[in-house]
């Protein structure tokens, strides 16, 4: 049986995207059981700025994934990956690679030199993604606590 080509399109949410934005990641936060959920203040305060962003995956109308970019000021020039979700059914159709893609574009675009993310027990598919894209293990550095992996890519 021939695979189903599904057209998507990838897009950087612009504020009058905070509210459909906001629900995918509401959607990862549900899928992925995430203690430490932002408020959709702290939300829009952490993923609508100059140097941050959020980043989302359409097919047709519909919001299917969604990856968000914030600064780590504490890093010097230094981006933290929040957020990578791809509902289920969309899943191994390159989305997720796409959102990444366009995510390092702008965070290369806007100066940062790293970017470092951080992942939980039983996320397996999710480190094995970002190893395959040169993500390597690097100490803590954050207070994240569900995370006991932390990743890291140069991009500079």
């Amino acid at each position: 049986m021939a695979k189903v080509m599904t057209e998507f399109s990838i897009r950087k949410a612009d504020f009058e995207d905070l509210d459909v934005a906001f629900r995918i990641v509401e959607e990862y936060y549900e899928a992925a059981t995430v203690i430490a959920r932002d408020t959709k203040e702290k939300f829009r305060e952490h993923y609508f700025g100059d140097r941050s962003g959020v980043w989302l995956a359409s097919v047709k109308e519909n919001v299917v994934g969604c990856v968000a970019l914030r600064e780590l000021p504490e890093l010097s020039q230094s981006g933290e990956i929040k957020r990578m979700y791809v509902q289920p059914a969309y899943r191994k159709l390159g989305i997720a690679q796409a959102l990444l893609k366009e995510l390092e574009r702008f965070a290369s675009q806007a100066g940062y030199e790293w970017l470092y993310l951080d992942s939980a027990p039983g996320m397996d598919a999710a480190v094995r993604f970002y190893q395959r894209n040169d993500y390597n293990p690097c100490p803590r550095y954050n207070d994240n606590p569900q995370a006991t992996i932390f990743l890291c890519k140069g991009i500079a």
